[in-house]
């Protein structure tokens, strides 16, 4: 009789904790499917999200040759996003990829969208819209053109493409002269005509009477300018350093010899996409052919070479009339014995 009681017994405990471990699997089921998770899944849960949080990459959507970075408008966001952009990208990648968005490192969110190529090239030259090499310029030793429908510069050494880099050229209400004109004087630092608070460094004028010049100032992604073309600093010394000015008869009222022969060409889509943004559907779209190129500046060549021959002239003449004016020597007076 004790016997079969605690038989009895011994069953009843078993079904027992049958029914409550089947009752905690069927709360768990309820509770998941529910959303409501255990204190020890919630934290996992969350754990588990934090770490997918923090290993996803800067919005980028990957599309071949060029990918879009997506910055957000509130600027919590856009500085957190910014934190990850520097850890992604080197100093001088980030510098390449806000040049190719026509951008400065003050104007660096100043979009909605960056276009990053998927292979980061500092010097940009495998980004050039340019052509590489002009023969219609085999004769002129140094070009520069501005592209208004890309806001580019590129230069030109015998037909050969030495660099290129962003610009803003002026804005609709004050554009840039279009048409072949010449490089004249510099300054180092020149003052606005416009507004004395505007300091202008590396500045060097391409049209006197407009007062038209290329200079270091801010690149904000669009033409902004009041006619004048905007550089990048780095682009402004160097080229500060390759034109060529004009050379002006003693006195200064008359000009002798023309600079660097300088052109500005076409016309920004005032109102519509950006045109960089056209490299995210296709790596080509900013590309100017060889053929449009020539034949922009097929009509410009033979003044260009007469110009270049005449300023070496000139400039062989300076040089032959300083050698000329020798100093006069003194003799030394001989040794007494």
């Amino acid at each position: 009789m004790k016997q079969s009681f605690f038989s009895i017994f011994i069953l009843a405990l078993l079904l027992t904790s049958c029914k409550k471990d089947n009752e905690q699997i069927s709360d768990q089921q309820q509770n998941t499917s529910s959303g409501t998770l255990s204190e020890n899944e919630k934290s996992d849960s969350v754990a588990t999200k934090k770490e997918i949080k923090e290993s996803v990459p800067p919005a980028i959507q990957e599309s071949g040759f060029y990918n879009a970075f997506a910055i957000p408008k509130d600027k919590k966001k856009r500085d957190s996003l910014y934190t990850i952009f520097s850890k992604k990208y080197t100093e001088r990648e980030r510098y390449a990829i806000l040049a190719l968005n026509r951008l400065d490192s003050r104007s660096k969110w100043n979009s909605d969208t960056l276009v990053v190529p998927a292979k980061i090239d500092t010097t940009l030259m495998s980004y050039s819209p340019f052509p590489m090499q002009l023969d219609v310029l085999s004769e002129v030793k140094k070009f520069v053109v501005f592209s208004y429908p890309i806001q580019a510069y590129g230069v030109y050494s015998n037909g050969v493409l030495v660099k290129w880099g962003p610009t803003s050229m002026g804005k609709k209400a004050a554009q840039t002269t279009r048409g072949l004109m010449f490089a004249n004087w510099k300054k180092k630092l020149a003052i606005s005509t416009v507004k004395s608070e505007w300091k202008l460094p590396y500045n060097f004028n391409i049209h006197n009477t407009h007062g038209i010049g290329w200079h270091q100032y801010d690149l904000p992604g669009y033409p902004a300018s009041h006619s004048c073309l905007r550089l990048l600093m780095k682009d402004a010394i160097w080229l500060y350093s390759y034109a060529d000015t004009w050379i002006l008869n003693p006195g200064g009222a008359t000009k002798k010899a023309n600079g660097t022969p300088v052109l500005v060409f076409g016309d920004y889509p005032w109102g519509k996409r950006k045109p960089w943004r056209n490299l995210l559907n296709d790596p080509n779209a900013n590309n100017i052919s060889v053929e449009e190129m020539t034949n922009l500046i097929k009509p410009h060549v033979e003044k260009m070479v007469a110009e270049q021959t005449n300023r070496e002239k000139v400039s062989d003449s300076i040089q032959t009339a300083k050698a000329l004016k020798v100093e006069p020597t003194i003799e030394e007076p001989e040794a007494s014995n």
